[in-house]
């Protein structure tokens, strides 16, 4: 909890923080001039919908995750407006819009959102009367959100793959600095740091690349660069081997190669003179497996960025494929949500919750039904952090919030004054949105409160009434969204550990197969890697639960380290049989593939770590494979005094 409540590190987006000014002020004051200030409060409370989504760098993606929701925020408000009044017929129609919620944000990111949204606005429709016609208020709402979508690409025309550029370019000085942390302790966060900037740039740039059908040759150039970079991070895993085992590190040279590469993709892929491959220090002639590898990779790298036309590389070596037709990935999503226990579980869990809510505000004769009901669909987001600390910080977000929100409401006449106060407020919420969920919880409250007493006119009364139903909507949160459902304080770190173990034995099988694909490989790697990202966010998660379950998600981490390394140790082993070490026997391999397999059965059959000798019997000592074995050999020997 501490860690939870410390504010994170990270930069202010002030061009969000210019564009949460203006689109969130804007509205209130065409509404004010207009005569119809709760017509701008509602386009407002639209645009804070785009405020909170508006968190993309790439501009293409900036679409999706502002425009996509908003739509279904419209759909979300006019169900919930037309059931307003309609007593428990309103609690069913928002309970099964519920459902379709929690299902939904089992999809991905952008259907993440999109359920937040339908739901919110359909408890919100349904909680507050609704000015003017059926199609007024989601027309507003979806004009707030799309206005800020419209100030977020005013710089599109300018600034046109810059972010992807960017990206790329930092994925280069990641590698950098992984093989800069090559044969130290180091190496291992480097990794991760490694994974996480990868996961990054293939998703700017497939998403851009789903999204444009023409050959774009920027495209195509940014695509090679990053698939030029899969060499080096295989070759990574070798020179930490031989840099450990030597005891030496690295020559300073390859990652300054590197660095100056990532200097060359952030100029637009070339030399300064922008005619041919860029300049590389001078690096060392080669004298192992594993400094010719990093150094053929290195110059693979420098002359695909100097290809004036890398069409002809984005065909033959395109790594992880084009992605899948929309209507396909609809399909596919739709099949898998409607199959997936996961997401029946997590949609009932939700719909249960939000019936109690609006249950609750039905028996009780209450003008604010609205609030216990929102403050469930925020905290009951397992896939936004851990719900029991979403819960703890949004009530003392809520009430830290209240105090700015007692002296607005106190302080300042409704009219004029509403705008330069909303121009005030509103650049609180991405500038303290990066800094944790208790500090947006507190920088929003005021702003939402602001905006209902500009529907409703209930001043100050509003203040006391917010923190009891905030409070309520923790409490069910808590008690039927998280107690009463054994998975959500529990841990799926084991699971999904054994599934991603079972997938490495695979991968063994795959890279010394008999008929090597390597973009094959190149895919598989990449996707376990991804997995392992996941598996370390659900541990920073699960570290944030109670006890006991914060102190067994914390056992878990010396396993998923070694997992890594395992994954390591193969690459390295295929990068060195690549550059003239012996291939392994047939045995040795299925020795190996046993072990891992067994590991992911034991992993399977019990949710404690049990310490199991892995006892290899077959191949040499000085095998390519033996620091394979001996990463699997931990692994297996892994045991935890505080679940055994």
């Amino acid at each position: 909890m501490v860690r939870s409540l410390k504010p994170q590190s990270a930069p202010i987006p002030w061009a969000a923080v210019a564009r949460a000014s203006v689109a969130m002020a804007l509205p209130l004051a065409i509404g004010i001039l207009a005569g119809h200030p709760t017509y701008g409060a509602l386009a407002s409370m639209g645009a804070l919908s785009g405020v909170i989504g508006d968190t993309a760098d790439a501009y293409r993606m900036r679409i999706l995750n502002i425009a996509v929701p908003q739509l279904f925020g419209a759909i979300g408000v006019t169900l919930g407006s037309l059931a307003f009044g309609h007593g428990w017929v309103a609690v069913g129609a928002v309970t099964l819009v519920a459902l379709v919620s929690g299902m939904m944000s089992t999809i991905g990111a952008v259907a993440s959102v999109s359920g937040l949204l339908l739901l919110l606005n359909c408890v919100v429709g349904a909680g507050l009367p609704m000015p003017g016609q059926w199609w007024l208020a989601p027309a507003l709402m979806t004009g707030g959100g799309l206005l800020v979508l419209a100030l977020a690409l005013l710089a599109w025309p300018l600034r046109s793959g810059v972010p992807e550029r960017a990206a790329v370019a930092d994925s280069y000085l990641s590698v950098a600095a992984l093989l800069e942390a090559a044969g130290t302790d180091a190496y291992d966060d480097a990794r991760g740091a490694v994974t996480v900037s990868l996961n990054q740039s293939y998703d700017l740039v497939l998403a851009r690349r789903a999204l444009d059908h023409g050959r774009n040759a920027e495209l195509v150039r940014l695509v090679a660069q990053l698939n030029a970079l899969t060499p080096i991070v295989e070759a990574a895993p070798a020179a930490h081997q031989w840099a450990r085992h030597a005891r030496v590190r690295l020559p300073a040279e390859v990652p300054a190669a590197v660095r100056a590469l990532a200097q060359a993709v952030w100029r637009g892929g070339e030399g300064p003179d922008r005619g041919g491959a860029p300049a590389l220090p001078e690096l060392a002639e080669p004298r192992d497996h594993a400094s010719r590898a990093i150094d053929h990779a290195v110059r693979h790298a420098a002359e695909t960025l100097g290809d004036p036309d890398p069409l002809g590389v984005i065909e033959t070596d395109d790594r992880l494929g084009r992605p899948a037709a929309l209507r396909v990935r609809a399909r596919r999503a739709a099949r898998n949500v409607i199959l997936s226990g996961a997401s029946w579980r997590y949609g009932l869990r939700l719909a249960l919750c939000i019936g109690i809510a609006q249950s609750l505000v039905s028996l009780i004769d209450v003008p604010r039904s609205y609030w216990v009901a929102l403050t469930v669909t925020f905290v009951l987001k397992p896939d936004f952090g851990s719900v029991f600390s979403r819960a703890v910080l949004r009530a003392l977000g809520t009430a830290a919030g209240l105090v700015v929100a007692a002296v607005v409401l106190s302080e300042v006449p409704h009219g004029w004054w509403d705008v330069p106060v909303m121009m005030l407020l509103a650049p609180l919420i991405p500038a303290l949105t990066t800094r944790g969920y208790g500090h947006q919880t507190a920088a929003i409250t005021p702003v939402i409160l602001l905006l209902s007493d500009i529907l409703n006119h209930q001043g100050l009364g509003l203040v006391a009434p917010r923190l009891v139903d905030s409070l309520l909507g923790c409490a069910i949160a808590l008690v039927a969204g998280y107690l009463l459902w054994p998975e959500s304080w529990g841990t799926r770190i084991g699971d999904r550990l054994a599934d991603t173990v079972a997938d490495t034995a695979r991968y063994v099988e795959c890279v010394f197969g008999a008929h090597e694909d390597p973009a094959a490989r190149a895919r598989m790697r990449r996707r376990l890697y991804r997995d392992l990202s996941a598996i370390r966010s659900e541990f920073q998660r699960a570290l944030t639960e109670p006890p006991p379950t914060g102190s067994r998600a914390a056992a878990w981490w010396p396993l998923v380290v070694a997992v890594e390394r395992v994954l390591d140790a193969t690459t390295a082993a295929r990068v060195r049989i690549r550059h003239g070490a012996e291939e392994p026997a047939p045995e040795e391999i299925a020795e190996v593939v046993a072990e891992l397999r067994g590991l992911a059965a034991g992993l399977r059959a019990s949710s404690h770590l049990r310490e199991v000798r892995a006892d290899f019997t077959v191949g040499p000592k000085d095998s390519v494979l033996e620091p394979l074995r001996q990463e699997v050999g931990a692994a297996r020997a892994i045991a935890s005094p505080k679940t055994t």
